[in-house]
């Protein structure tokens, strides 16, 4: 009850004056009547915060078994109740009258920035507030409801009884009419319908806790922690509702925090620089939150430094403390996922991860290269390049049976607006461009004379060390194009190579002698027939190999749709769960009160009312079965796929065939 206390503190004076009043009037109660203390201040806290029952339960799952003594008050105890009443009442009136929160008043402001954020990226102009006051939710939309966001906000919690939800429930229920979207629970589609006007119409959903679990909010990039839970797997819960499965955009988290709270600063520095919750980076939160053996027993630490510290030095001493306990597992996790990403990055890889944005527009990547490269010897009758900037003037269109157009034209990354070094505007010429595609299948078609390249290395300005070996020595390389026909086309490079002693190149080798400089002449070898033959064989092993990595990637793309469904399915169950634990509430709740009812045929109406629930209940349980059937009918397609895949046909066409010497 402490920690609920303090949490509702920390929401807004709201949020606490409601419930130190049904304190008081609690307490009176046990002055009357000599009541269980417990059960009664229970209820007076509860009526304000909807997670309390879940927390209640957590923290009893990880409490020794807690000792509840029937109540005995002696005449000192009930002067001492009488004080902490009028206390009570004091703080009520004190917090009554305080009618500005600074918190509340730069919730505006927050907005402003995390759209701001969320639009640079693209996204949709729609953020979700979490908070876990139910009157702080209610003072929330008052703030907004004087802005421009009026009549663009949308309340979500256990209830939703306000008015303005029950009037988008009716419009969805006549919308939906007779369809299978209707599921007859009124809390499944109460969700159903606040969540498609938040999509269809709104701008903002203020949720409590309720609104972390069970949802789907993937149109939605940006989340507002207005209270920021202890609990470091409630936060990644509540993320967890836009940062999923379909989300197209990075998930801006905005957190609001007291900088002038030693404590609160501390529980910020932990949940973001250890538990790396707003981070988003390489699945750092689903790696540390691992680590912790309950997110209950760190909220109860963090509870109980802020019961027992009083001084700055004390809060400060106490977190080192929890911190000091806690990284060394954290830090241990954190370096093996960095392990796990970067051990097999060379020294060069690492220089080319720390090219900065600006510099990485510029550069090449491997095919893009050998684009240019292709492009540059074809077009050479018909085009000027520009090697500083990988642009070229298309002077005359070299296939007139194309809708070409002449002018500039720039290859690159991360183009949107491409010009030339000298300011005009250009074309993008990318893989898919048509004159890159005749310029492809134009060079491909070609019947090349088989000739003898000489590769100069050792005048090269260019350091590969993997060709050094190779000075002064020669052989036969062949360059065959794969093509794989299934539920998609691919088209794969076959590099095989060899030296005249029998001595197989390695595919980088063969790519590499195409970076140095050649000069050629007609070829008046012939090739012996046990160098043709081990070609043949290098040709049929890469081609295995290929076969085998297209079978590893299709088996990943299996295993990652197949967690897409079964997440999917538990988001379901998880939804029909929720209902169904109300429901049951609901039913206990009102097989106790119809016990109270003294008159028989009122008894017998609540008892045919409590009929109705328990069929209500038995529809849900049967909805779980139908949601698994879903499920298996979408497996089923995406095994039908995956067979598709597995049909393939293989082409195997050689594009040309050179001796070569390295000098």
């Amino acid at each position: 009850m402490t920690l609920i206390l303090r949490k509702l503190l920390a929401s807004s004076t709201y949020a606490i004056s409601a419930t130190l009043e049904a304190l008081a009037k609690r307490l009176e109660v046990i002055i009357d009547h000599h009541a269980p203390p417990l059960a009664i201040l229970e209820e007076a806290i509860s009526g304000n915060i909807e997670t309390f029952d879940e927390v209640k339960e957590e923290w009893a799952e990880e409490d020794d078994e807690a000792v509840r003594e029937e109540p005995s008050y002696t005449a000192e105890d009930l002067k001492l109740i009488r004080a902490e009443i009028h206390s009570l009442h004091d703080f009520h009136a004190l917090a009554k009258s305080i009618q500005k929160n600074s918190k509340g008043e730069v919730l505006l402001t927050a907005l402003q920035r995390g759209f701001t954020q969320a639009q640079k990226k693209g996204a949709n102009k729609k953020a979700v507030i979490f908070t876990e006051s139910t009157r702080t939710q209610e003072y929330l939309k008052r703030i907004l409801d004087n802005t421009e966001h009026s009549g663009k906000v949308v309340l979500f919690n256990g209830s939703n009884n306000d008015r303005e939800s029950k009037e988008i429930y009716k419009k969805w229920l006549a919308k939906h009419a007779g369809t299978d979207r209707v599921t007859g629970s009124r809390t499944a589609d109460m969700r159903a319908a606040l969540v498609d006007c938040f999509r269809d119409e709104a701008e903002i959903l203020i949720a409590t806790e309720a609104g972390a679990e069970g949802i789907n909010l993937q149109f939605c990039s940006l989340v507002v922690n207005y209270d920021l839970p202890w609990n470091p797997q409630r936060i990644e819960q509540r993320i967890g509702r836009c940062h999923r499965y379909g989300q197209k955009h990075d998930v801006v988290v905005v957190n609001f925090l007291n900088k002038k709270n030693a404590a609160d600063q501390r529980v910020y520095q932990l949940l973001s620089e250890k538990f790396r919750l707003f981070e988003g980076v390489f699945g750092a939160s689903d790696e540390v939150l691992g680590t912790i053996e309950s997110g209950v027993d760190f909220e109860r630490r963090i509870a109980q430094i802020y019961q027992s510290c009083r001084t700055e030095e004390e809060i400060q001493s106490a977190f080192d403390a929890l911190q000091k306990e806690m990284e060394t597992e954290i830090d241990e996790t954190m370096n093996i996922t960095r392990q796990s990403l970067l051990e097999n990055f060379d020294e060069e890889v690492h220089e080319k991860l720390r090219v900065n944005l600006r510099e990485s527009k510029k550069y090449l990547s491997r095919y893009e290269n050998w684009l240019w490269e292709l492009t540059r010897y074809y077009l050479t009758p018909y085009a000027d390049f520009t090697s500083d900037d990988h642009s070229f003037m298309l002077r005359k269109n070299p296939f007139p049976d194309e809708k070409i157009h002449s002018g500039p034209y720039r290859i690159g990354k991360n183009i949107e607006d491409p010009e030339t070094s000298s300011g005009q505007a250009a074309n993008t010429y990318r893989a898919g461009h048509p004159l890159a595609q005749r310029i492809i299948e134009t060079c491909k078609s070609l019947s090349l004379p088989r000739q003898e390249l000489a590769f100069h290395y050792s005048t090269t300005p260019k350091k590969i060390t993997i060709l050094e070996a190779l000075v002064n020595k020669a052989g036969w390389l062949s360059i065959a194009n794969l093509t794989i026909s299934s539920f998609e086309t691919e088209d794969h490079i076959l590099f095989c190579g060899l030296c005249d002693d029998g001595t197989e190149l390695d595919e980088e080798i063969c790519r590499r002698l195409f970076s140095l400089s050649a000069t050629t002449k007609p070829l008046d070898l012939l090739m012996p027939d046990e160098s043709r033959a081990l070609l043949s064989q290098i040709a049929k092993a890469r081609e295995t190999g290929i076969l085998q990595e297209t079978a590893t990637r299709n088996a990943g793309f299996f295993d990652t749709e197949m967690g897409k469904l079964e997440k999917w399915a538990e988001d379901i169950k998880s939804s029909l769960e929720i209902e169904l634990k109300e429901l049951d509430k609901e039913i206990k709740f009102r097989k106790t009160e119809a016990k109270k009812i003294p008159n028989l045929e009122e008894k017998v109406s609540a008892q045919r009312h409590i009929k109705e629930l328990e069929k209500k209940r038995n529809t849900l349980r049967m909805n779980l079965y139908q949601a698994q059937d879903d499920v298996d009918v979408r497996k089923e397609k995406l095994i039908e796929d995956i067979e598709a895949r597995l049909k393939q046909k293989l082409e195997r066409n050689e594009l040309f065939m050179i001796r070569w010497k390295i000098i």
